[in-house]
């Protein structure tokens, strides 16, 4: 197994796969994407995908004022002059990971402003090469701080120089569940898109003024017992909505970085329906 890392590696730094690729195939090379990140500072690899200037994009990390912190995101957007629709990314309950950074790049990649915020930043950032320890520092958080740095994450991209002032919000597994947080207490934000997030309480839905478009994964019933008091509210409150359940996937089915969760064909679509949504409500 060593001489396939080492090969898949040289075809890395030769540029013949990117990171994405690379990351994908080390995953499978080694069982887990826990243990591909292990693997990482041996090959002389961060575990971090590095901000660059490359593919088109300008990618950089900056911090952005919220009430009780400066919070630290990685930003990118096109190389192009002018402005952009904003796009706020929130990472999955492992911190933010190589995988949600090259999320945000491919917002950018699509026309977007995007930032993904490292929400551990109250709590010393995320981790490298240990994303259990990037969960037990999730539980370190308090939550009413925690919506409140996201929210600020808004209110940032509002006047951002780069910004066009519309501002959309999406996040995947406790990414979603902040979504719908951000979507509930910002009542500046434009769109939301949480993917397999657990739902906001059902007396705060009258609070949401964003559109949202929410995916969920058939297999996945923890989450999905939610939805239909969910969508029954949303009804009631003639809230614009749009609920998709991807029949055959399971949680956590957009991580291209998780062979075990990555489905695919669910993936692509939920991403087209995505940008398509933000094209069409951050206008």
């Amino acid at each position: 197994m060593e001489s396939n890392i080492t090969k898949l590696y040289e075809a890395y730094k030769e540029g013949r796969i990117d990171r994405r690729a690379f990351l994908k195939k080390l995953t499978l090379l080694t069982g887990s994407a826990a243990t591909a990140l292990s693997v990482l500072p041996a090959l002389g690899e961060s575990n971090r995908m590095i901000p660059s200037q490359d593919d088109g994009l300008v990618a950089e990390m900056v911090d952005y004022p919220a009430p009780k912190v400066n919070m630290r995101a990685l930003i990118a957007h096109p190389k192009t002059e002018g402005k952009f629709p904003a796009v706020i990314v929130i990472h999955e309950n492992r911190g933010l990971q190589p995988h949600i950074q090259d999320v945000a790049k491919r917002f950018a990649k699509e026309g977007f402003l995007a930032i993904a915020p490292d929400g551990l930043t109250p709590v010393g950032g995320t981790p490298e090469n240990d994303q259990a320890l990037a969960s037990e520092r999730i539980r370190e958080l308090s939550a009413e701080d925690t919506v409140n740095n996201f929210v600020a994450a808004v209110k940032y991209l509002k006047t951002h120089p780069r910004s066009t002032g519309k501002v959309g919000c999406t996040g995947f597994c406790w990414g979603g569940a902040m979504t719908n947080q951000v979507a509930v207490n910002s009542p500046e934000l434009d769109a939301a898109v949480p993917y397999y997030g657990r739902t906001p309480a059902i007396e705060d839905v009258a609070k949401i003024k964003a559109p949202i478009m929410a995916h969920y994964a058939g297999n996945d019933p923890g989450i999905n017992a939610g939805i239909p008091a969910f969508e029954e509210e949303l009804k009631k409150q003639k809230k614009d909505y749009r609920i998709f359940i991807y029949d055959g996937a399971a949680h956590a089915f957009n991580n291209d970085s998780n062979p075990d969760r990555y489905h695919a064909e669910a993936a692509k679509l939920a991403w087209g329906r995505t940008v398509g949504f933000f094209k069409e409500k951050l206008k």
